[in-house]
């Protein structure tokens, strides 16, 4: 007897293991610091969904990649002792360059907002010079990994390739930047924890197509974060070991996957805890000054993000045309 399986199950399955497997890798060498650089190259895994094959692994391999870079780019800019503002400079342009890479490439899931998050979450925390060739091999494997899971859990079917020599967005690019640097600096100046989460909700939404599209998924951003906030304080206060910690990341990872194509505001009463839970592996803090910072921050984020989309309209719109007695009714209405 055969039970209907849930579609997407396959890629989420694929991003579970491939998040979980080197997580447990680096705490069984006794490096849970590592876990950072072992979470950014398991992001690999969520690219490439919708397609199989060759297409896949061509996306997979350019985001791959990509990640690596903005992890080297976190660690170099982590050397410095002005990291927080230096980040905010940084972090603009590869939201900018992120898109315009991801726009070209056709990436799904589209945007930079992964490499936005990899480069932040490095960048704001102290490093060492040795630590680049560390988070060159760690993200890199990691990497691979997804890589190779995505070649043995294979869809049955899809799309064999996407659309070739795709042209730059530039526009929704120097919008991502606009976001990232605006979100960044007033997290930074107002002298919040985690500035990287207000960068990441001012470019989410951004990758949505549509003026409507993008203001909901701002609302989504905001919305299932907060609430998403309770699951992760609950499971912070159970002060998992870091090997249950991992566990539960995987079955969150699996979660977030399952719905994020379904409802975004959803997905985000998993992805919410997914982030907290991966903090604390990686450099445990306390759980008030975390949640706190999370919520403020996409709260911030989202509004900046909705700022921007609101401006754009606005400005696309033009100037209010005066009426004459010689325009038919209506016509400034089309303006």
């Amino acid at each position: 007897m055969r039970f209907p399986v849930p579609a997407g199950t396959a890629p989420a399955l694929r991003a579970g293991v491939s998040v979980a497997v080197p997580q447990l890798l680096v705490l069984a060498a006794d490096r849970p610091h590592w876990s950072m650089f072992a979470a950014f190259g398991a992001f690999t895994s969520l690219y490439g969904r919708n397609r199989v094959g060759l297409s896949r692994l061509v996306m997979q391999l350019s985001a791959g990649a990509a990640l690596v870079v903005a992890v080297l780019l976190g660690v170099l800019t982590g050397l410095s002792g002005d990291r927080a503002w230096i980040a905010v400079g940084v972090a603009a342009v590869v939201a900018g360059l992120g898109n315009a890479v991801a726009s070209a490439a056709d990436w799904h899931p589209p945007g930079p907002l992964f490499l936005v998050f990899a480069f932040g979450a490095v960048a704001s925390v102290p490093q060492e010079p040795a630590n680049l060739l560390t988070a060159l091999a760690v993200t890199a494997a990691s990497a691979a990994f997804s890589i190779l899971i995505g070649s043995l859990l294979r869809d049955r079917s899809g799309p064999a390739a996407g659309p070739k020599g795709l042209p730059v967005d530039w526009r929704t690019s120097a919008f991502c930047a606009l976001a990232a640097l605006t979100a960044g600096a007033t997290a930074t100046a107002a002298g919040i924890g985690h500035p990287y989460w207000a960068t990441v909700a001012a470019v989410a939404p951004l990758s949505a197509r549509g003026f409507t599209a993008r203001l909901v998924r701002a609302g989504h951003r905001i919305g299932g974060t907060l609430l998403g906030l309770v699951l992760a304080a609950a499971l912070l206060a159970l002060h998992l070991d870091p090997y249950p910690a991992v566990l539960a990341l995987a079955v969150l990872q699996v979660a977030a996957e399952l719905t994020v194509g379904r409802h975004y505001g959803v997905a985000m009463l998993f992805i919410t805890p997914l982030a907290l839970v991966m903090n604390q592996v990686a450099a445990p803090r306390p759980i008030g000054g975390l949640l706190w910072d999370r919520g403020l921050e996409t709260v911030i984020g989202g509004l900046v993000a909705c700022l921007i989309v609101l401006g754009v309209r606005w400005l696309a719109a033009g100037p209010p045309v005066e009426r004459t007695g010689h325009e038919p009714e209506g016509s400034a209405d089309r303006v």
